[in-house]
């Protein structure tokens, strides 16, 4: 209704409406007119003054209350509804649902799919078949399903974490519509366009025809997605992207390897502008520690940007051989270096010495890269340590010149000829040579070949079977411009050229810049392929390793995922989705959108389709409310004649003293209590400070919550008798109402098919989780885990688990490992066992411990306590005891020791809560010790 979420379910009764002229005539001329006539000695009577005077005909603004009372009851009556049910039509026709669903799509993926599945529920009342189509699937199979189907089907679609084309859908689009005949169109845009819209669009006008098509588009927030990350001299900045909206200002984060945040940084769109910029004035270090931006409330994989350690701005330490750059500084080697280096890294220069001792220097600093400019020869002893410090993973370039023309040494990547080539020499060009094309398999592959660049001298390299693996750039002449080699985990280059302008005007031009780039960024990988990842001569790929879905969490690889060149720098596709490839200790990092990528609003208006909104609040009816009004009209206007008529005056004066001894007695009832709440909240503190006390969520399930204020109250007794806790009553609580912080630990028992909590709950649920608290979730349902791999995440309660936590920022998680501080924090454990003994425990993942000696350390544990633990053993039911003592429940498969065990897992994770990693400390003492002696 005009742009309004309003419809009416008998809309022809609103031509009531026009009644209303006629009645307001009717109220005008009532009561009618007193009639005259003429008496003359009734001017006896016009000198007394009248006490009350009756009008002649009804007030104007009476008559218009009437009116408004009368209209509300004819719009009541015609059944209006906010917020009405989508995609009512009087089509007969199978119904086609087009869906969106790259990662663009996810940020609403929820409003997408309640309008999908209203659009599924009147088509299955209207006995129509319902054909899912989701644009990421050009080679899925269309098939008209019943809406049952068709609601299973929904159900397991998701949002992918990479751009998606649609017009690689219109070939399967076309092959359906021709099959089907007539069909009823709906298309669930996310309204980005993220490549080759228009094209679809044309195409999908060209392929529908005169098909009925109704377009969802507006309704929810537009998407939001980073871009270009760039770790600057002074600061880390990161490109936000809108496709368009309203979306002014927003947070991005910036989170570690292990998801703990580092920093944060603002950021603000102008009016009109689609682009803006985040920056995080850091230090170098915690920059360089960054693995992750996001933007915060924002879930999908265009909002996170995955940074590796071509992201770091590595110390690259440049020594010079040559004595002219203190004499003319702005002519210098160093000088062009520096300039070139500094947007990417941070440049060291060696001290105004002998190079012999820079070098050294910078090896003591275990710099990760070095550059010399014309260094001739070293002495044996220090290219001893620069041999071994590459064979480590060192990355060393080397720069031609007329010292290191005339040395003889083996720190260059292939055997030089004693002198070197020039214009005009006895090796002689007859004029400057240009660059040719850069090796496919060099790091320097893709980049765009200068033809500006002359050289006009080089050293030469001796020709031999491998001098053309090596060559990473050549000149016209197919000799070698830049070779290069790998040793050990590190790499050694060499430009055969100077690194000034005596020999070519290179450093001058923007390739040197971006060659330079390309050798620091493959310095980040310079440990050699990862483990399982293939290598031969030309090329190396690393498998997927942690991978984002659409919404932007990690996850295991899809099956469909493939390991990519370790030198990959596109945007992530269905091969190669978003996320870390490679070693765990170096990963290469894909993202959904390269660094220049931008993303519009998709114009829909060339289709002849009708326009819908995506809804995201429940239909109401507004009858209740519209008839509510209008009674209280119509009391108001009883009141208002009554007054006029002179009742209340008399009925004042009459009951005067009764009416003002009611109302002194009803007056203290209406005003409410300023301290009840208070008073009640001061006793639940009160209730929870004066002693530890084990908490749980009450779910509002009476038989699930006594079991397990039972089982909490025998976990307390237990924890009596055998630690020094003597713990309090447990004490049920509702998160979104009540105070967490008093409680160590709150146990949450997951109920199948509950309601999910609301957003209020569980933003104090995630504020206390991230402030050292612990929430233990326990599903309860090990037992009823279909067989398989992946059984235990298909149960219900899992289910329901997997709603809650879609809306926490959880950590990574991993089931309980041998050496983790849980499983020795009290007593010596290997599983967590409750009334069942058949389902995982999980907690937050670990640090990967890189230490030799780590397999020797009995226990491991981390910078704290894991904010969530997650079990299906039921734990509480395990604990729960009669008044009598003796258990409340049996337990599966009933071994004699089950009960005490699952006492034993409670103690545990309670010490675990209360006490931190302080026994993974006490248990690595002899390690720490022996480290001390050494």
């Amino acid at each position: 209704m005009a742009g309004l979420p309003l419809s009416f379910i008998e809309p022809m009764l609103l031509l009531g409406l026009l009644s209303l002229p006629v009645l307001w005539w009717l109220l005008r001329v009532m009561p009618p007119r007193p009639r005259r006539i003429e008496f003359p000695p009734t001017r006896l009577l016009f000198d007394i003054a009248p006490k009350e005077e009756t009008p002649s005909r009804t007030p104007w603004w009476l008559t218009a209350l009437r009116l408004a009372a009368a209209a509300l009851v004819i719009l009541a009556a015609a059944g209006p509804i906010w917020n009405p049910p989508v995609g009512a039509t009087t089509s007969r026709a199978p119904l086609a649902i087009v869906i969106d669903d790259g990662w663009s799509a996810a940020s609403s993926w929820d409003a997408r799919v309640k309008a999908a599945d209203e659009l599924i529920a009147n088509a299955d009342n209207d006995r129509r078949g319902v054909a899912l189509i989701p644009l990421s699937e050009p080679a899925r199979d269309i098939a008209i399903m019943p809406g049952g189907t068709a609601r299973v089907a929904l159900r397991q679609l998701s949002p992918k974490p990479y751009s998606i084309d649609r017009a690689e859908a219109l070939p399967i689009i076309d092959r359906f519509l021709k099959a089907t005949g007539d069909c009823e169109i709906v298309w669930l845009s996310d309204g980005v366009d993220s490549g080759h819209g228009a094209e679809f669009l044309q195409g999908l006008k060209k392929i529908v025809g005169d098909r009925v098509v109704t377009v969802f588009e507006g309704g929810t927030p537009p998407a939001l997605a980073l871009a270009g990350a760039e770790n600057a001299a002074a600061k880390m900045t990161v490109k936000v992207l809108r496709a368009g909206g309203d979306v002014g200002s927003g947070t991005v984060r910036g989170l570690d390897q292990k998801g703990s945040p580092i920093g944060e940084a603002r950021f603000a769109f102008a009016p009109g502008e689609r682009e803006t910029e985040a920056s995080f004035d850091l230090p170098v270090e915690l920059r360089n520690d960054i693995a992750r931006l996001e933007i915060s409330n924002e879930r999908s994989a265009g909002a996170v940007q995955l940074l590796d350690k071509r992201w770091r701005r590595r110390a690259v330490g440049v020594v010079s051989g040559s004595s002219s750059d203190t004499a003319q500084p702005l002519l210098a080697s160093t000088f062009y270096l520096t300039r070139a280096l500094a947007p990417f890294a941070d440049v060291r220069q060696g001290d105004h010495g002998a190079p012999q001792q820079a070098i050294s220097q910078f090896l003591d600093q275990k710099l990760p890269m070095m550059v010399l400019a014309d260094v001739g020869t070293l002495s044996p002893e220090l290219r001893e340590r620069i041999n071994a410090w590459i064979e480590r993973g060192g990355v060393l370039v080397r720069f031609a010149g007329p010292r290191l023309a005339q040395a003889d040494d083996d720190l260059v990547p292939v055997k030089l000829r004693r002198g070197g080539r020039s214009l005009g020499g006895s090796l002689t060009w007859e004029k400057p040579q240009h660059l040719a094309a850069f090796a496919s398999d060099g790091p320097f592959a893709g980049l765009a070949v200068p033809k500006d660049v002359t050289v006009n001298r080089q050293v030469l390299a001796e020709p031999d079977a491998v001098l053309p693996t090596k060559s990473w750039a050549s000149l016209e002449d197919g000799t070698p411009l830049v070779t290069g080699e790998r040793r050990g985990k590190g790499l050694l280059a060499l430009f055969h050229v100077s690194a000034d302008m005596k020999w070519s005007d290179l450093p001058m031009s923007g390739s040197f810049v971006e060659m330079l780039r390309r050798i620091v960024d493959v310095s980040g990988f310079a440990s050699g392929p990862a483990p399982g990842a293939t290598s031969d001569a030309s090329a190396e790929t690393v498998a997927p390793l942690r991978i984002l879905d659409g919404f932007g969490a990690f996850g295991p690889p899809p099956s469909t995922a493939k390991p990519l060149a370790a030198n990959f720098r596109d945007r992530a596709t269905l091969d190669h989705p978003p996320g870390f490839y490679g070693p765990a200790d170096g990963p290469l990092a894909v993202n959904t959108l390269a660094a220049t990528d931008r993303i519009t609003p998709l114009d829909t208006s060339v289709l002849n389709a009708r326009r819908a909104s995506y809804t995201n609040s429940e239909p109401r009816d507004l009858r209740g409310m519209l008839l509510g009004a209008a009674l209280a009209l119509f009391l108001i206007d009883a009141l208002v004649v009554a007054f006029l008529g002179g009742g209340i005056a008399s009925l004042l004066r009459r009951r005067a003293a009764p009416a003002a001894l009611l109302l002194a007695l009803l007056l203290p009832l209406g005003l409410p209590s300023p301290t009840r709440a208070d008073s009640a909240a001061d006793e639940f503190a009160i209730k929870a400070t004066t002693q530890t006390r084990l908490a749980y969520v009450v779910t509002g399930n009476a038989d699930v919550d006594s079991i397990v204020k039972a089982g909490l109250s025998g976990l307390t007794l237990f924890l009596a008798q055998r630690t020094a806790l003597e713990a309090g009553d447990p004490v049920g609580i509702d998160p979104a109402h009540d105070e967490l912080a008093f409680f160590p630990l709150i146990y949450w028992p997951v109920v199948p098919g509950a309601a999910k909590p609301p957003q209020e709950a569980i933003d104090k649920i995630d504020a206390y989780m991230k402030q050292g608290g612990t929430v233990l979730f326990d599903t309860r349902d090990a037992i009823e885990a279909p067989p398989g791999d992946n059984g235990a995440s298909q149960t219900p309660g899992m289910q329901t688990l997997r709603e809650i936590l879609s809306s926490l920022d959880v950590p990574e998680l991993e089931p309980v490992p041998r050496e983790h501080v849980l499983t020795k924090t009290f007593y010596l454990l290997r599983d967590f066992p409750g009334r069942f003994d058949t389902g995982q425990t999980w907690v937050e993942a670990l640090p990967r411990d890189e230490d030799e000696d780590a397999a020797s350390h009995p226990a491991r544990g981390g910078d704290g306590v894991s904010p969530i633990i997650i079990t299906s053993n039921d734990l509480a039911g395990a604990w729960a005891i009669r008044p009598d003592g003796q258990p409340m429940l049996p337990l599966t498969p009933g071994e004699p020791r089950q009960r005490e065990f699952a006492f034993r897992a409670g103690v545990n994770i309670v010490m675990y809560t209360l006490t931190g990693n302080y026994k993974a400390d006490q248990v690595h003492a002899p390690a720490l010790i022996e480290r001390l002696g050494q």
